[in-house]
């Protein structure tokens, strides 16, 4: 058992030496584990939340069995949300899905404020409760400002974000409200989060890459700004991590935050020659888990190779776990990077010596 705490991630965060390549998977707790499986036959997602015993043994079992050096805490982005007004749940084989869309300002004018103590104590409890069982750092999060007005304005998941995009340019009063007010409520959500003990924090702005990188400068640039301005005084690395988003990836390392999350679309080699200067984390495309292991063996070197370049590199998938995954997949990925990393950084500094 080990008894030292494994800070390896923190300091690929800080781009400081380590002795691997520290690895963790978004959506590595639950889905295709066939513990939660069980679990689930018993419980929904939001009553798996709102047990601090359930969820911090689901958010600490991937880190058992995988060997992973974070864990990330097991919720949803919508998690908050109930607590300003939206009515949303969660619908097997769609996701989230909202009863009361935002249609006009009125809407937003309605919603309402989060209390995390109030609100979601459950989820400050479970932290404080993992804090105490891990030997490696843990992540919490919150969804960003246009990933959850996506939601909220659209009614559930989209394939093109009109409705959204049309409010922000029929509206712009009322969608710079909503942009402030979730801000306002990702700041308060995040440092409640971390004063219960969180050691680092990803913001996923999931469905971002929909805009084009002038309408995230003028539309949803200033609200990230205000947050990672916000957050950058509770001492702990920021994570952003979106899905297509290549052309926004200059903007995001401008941004008040530690790391930048990389999809598979966006080779790390790439992203530092377009001049990306922060700590990247991806970006195994989370098909490949499907594949033979020669495969997953082959492209994982790949980025390896790639990451370890410079400081600052932590291996994730460049998006999340998919349910079918084999997660003796994932635990031997898992040990492929750390000792393949671990002899190529022995190699890389006995040839500087």
């Amino acid at each position: 058992m080990r008894s030292l705490f494994n800070d390896q991630f923190l300091r690929a965060c800080n781009k400081e030496n380590v002795e691997h390549v520290p690895v963790w998977y978004m959506r590595q707790a639950g889905r295709s584990q066939p513990e939660y499986r069980e679990l689930k036959k018993k419980y929904s997602l939001e009553e798996i939340t709102e047990n601090p015993e359930l969820c911090a043994y689901v958010t600490k079992l991937p880190v058992d069995q995988y060997e992973n050096d974070a864990a990330i805490l097991y919720k949803d982005i919508m998690t908050p949300l109930p607590a300003m007004g939206v009515d949303v749940k969660i619908e097997k084989g769609i996701g989230p899905v909202i009863q009361n869309p935002i249609q006009s300002m009125k809407d937003v004018e309605a919603l309402g404020t989060l209390n995390p103590t109030r609100d979601v104590p459950f989820v400050l409890d479970t932290i404080k409760l993992l804090r105490q069982q891990l030997t490696v750092p843990l992540i919490s999060f919150s969804g960003a400002p246009f990933t959850l007005a996506s939601y909220m304005i659209e009614g559930g998941p989209s394939k093109n974000y009109y409705k959204t995009k049309g409010m922000m340019y029929a509206e712009p009063e009322a969608w710079f409200k909503l942009m402030d007010n979730l801000g306002d409520m990702v700041i308060s959500y995040v440092k409640a989060q971390v004063k219960a003990g969180s050691q680092a924090i990803q913001i996923f702005d999931s469905w971002v890459g929909a805009l084009n990188q002038a309408d995230y400068q003028f539309y949803v640039k200033p609200v990230m700004e205000r947050i990672f301005n916000e957050l950058r005084g509770e001492g702990v690395p920021l994570i952003l991590f979106g899905i297509g988003a290549r052309h926004l990836t200059l903007d995001w390392n401008e941004l008040n935050l530690d790391v930048v999350g990389l999809d598979w679309r966006y080779p790390i080699h790439e992203a530092r020659r377009d001049g990306v200067t922060r700590a990247v984390q991806g970006n195994l495309d989370p098909t490949v888990l499907m594949a033979p292991w020669r495969v997953i063996e082959t492209r994982a070197k790949e980025i390896i190779d790639q990451g370890i370049q410079e400081p600052g590199f932590i291996f994730n998938l460049g998006h999340g776990v998919f349910p079918e995954v084999d997660p003796a997949k994932l635990k031997r990925l898992t040990a492929f990077v750390h000792d393949y990393s671990r002899e190529a950084i022995q190699k890389r500094n006995g040839d500087r010596k």
